[in-house]
């Protein structure tokens, strides 16, 4: 094996993304260290590459199915050869943020994130993961490549929506923003037993595939505001829980407007503008109503349950493929497709 790689990452922080050559990573006794199969790229990786800042030299990429080319001493389930799906979420689970109850962020927020994030990502011709045999599921017989590719970011994070807004049986819900996210956050709430669920979106393959998840009605931010067309939709009645997958924080209030008392706003969209809610907006702050945001789940036992929905047809994530590319070298033009974003574009996927 060579001692250097080629990865797809940032040369010139929220200005310029390209090839960079990096050393191949050594592996440390939890870890294993993977050649991927299949990639998708994220917004989160453009706002990476072109809001946030991300280092130059970082090689992008958290989703990934990848095959696992060599594992260290202690690592006990998973051997070179075996096809996993990886998901965006992978802490060290011997870090005694542990202990505070949320993986995701350890001992700092977001600290559960290593690749692309503390590490490189997965677009490279080899990444590696910490804690493998805690961390990463064997692909089922019979799941595509896409849907693991899928269910470790866009499902988890779609339905961790539906698990903060804590939907029970029959429940109106609003899920504002339908991208993949969202898409699987209508998906998570027909499988928790919403009743209603009205999907706030513009574009029209967004708008068809939310009804195909379980949407009841779809409606465009594009048509006015928000509040108004589901106040009309609703006869006024407020509903149980609004999941923000998209938009911006504007959409917060509105959410908090529409909202009914004692239910629940969640928000699973990275918001990178203030946020200011009035008090004529939220009743005074006297109605109990929670307003709450998180991280996907990550993590090896998460990952074989939401693979499981798929196994068993459950759920049918690959219907999130707008775009296939073929080749390594075709991540660049997965990427800038995601980063451009047309009308058809749902999510992009690169198989090696």
């Amino acid at each position: 094996m060579s001692k250097t790689m080629k990865g797809f990452g940032i040369i010139v922080p929220n200005k310029e993304t390209g090839w960079v050559n990096k050393e191949i990573p050594k592996v440390e006794p939890f870890e294993a260290l993977l050649s991927p199969v299949a990639v998708c790229p994220c917004t989160s990786d453009v706002d990476g590459a072109r809001i946030r800042g991300v280092a130059a030299g970082r090689i992008l990429g958290h989703e990934a199915v990848g095959r696992i080319e060599a594992v260290g001493s202690m690592v006990k389930d998973f051997k070179v050869g075996d096809i996993v799906a990886v998901p965006a979420v992978t802490p060290k689970w011997y870090d005694i943020g542990i202990q505070e109850g949320l993986h995701q962020h350890l001992s700092r927020p977001l600290g559960g994130r290593f690749l692309s994030s503390q590490w490189d990502g997965v677009f490279g011709e080899y990444f590696k993961v910490p804690d493998v045999d805690m961390n990463v599921a064997l692909l089922p017989e019979g799941v595509t490549l896409s849907s693991g590719v899928l269910v470790g970011d866009m499902v988890t994070t779609g339905f961790h929506g539906a698990e903060l807004a804590d939907i029970k049986f029959g429940d109106t819900v609003v899920v504002i923003g339908i991208g993949p996210v969202g898409l699987m956050s209508v998906a998570g709430a027909a499988l928790r037993g919403a009743a209603r669920i009205i999907a706030v979106g513009n574009r029209p393959v967004t708008r068809q595939l939310a009804m195909e998840y379980g949407a009841t009605e779809t409606i465009s931010y594009k048509d006015g505001p928000i509040y108004d067309q589901v106040m009309e939709l609703t006869g006024n009645r407020p509903v149980d829980s609004v999941i923000i997958a998209g938009g911006t924080t504007a959409n917060i209030a509105e959410a908090y407007r529409m909202t009914k008392t004692a239910g629940t706003i969640a928000n699973i969209a990275g918001q990178d503008s203030d946020f200011i809610l009035k008090a004529s907006e939220s009743q005074s702050f006297v109605t109990h109503k929670t307003l709450t945001g998180g991280l996907c789940p990550g993590g090896r036992r998460r990952l074989e349950r939401l693979l499981d929905l798929v196994r068993y047809g459950k759920l049918d994530v690959d219907k999130l493929i707008s775009h296939s590319f073929n080749g390594f070298e075709k991540i660049e033009d997965a990427f800038h497709l995601m980063a451009d974003n047309p009308s058809d574009v749902v999510k992009p996927i690169v198989y090696m």
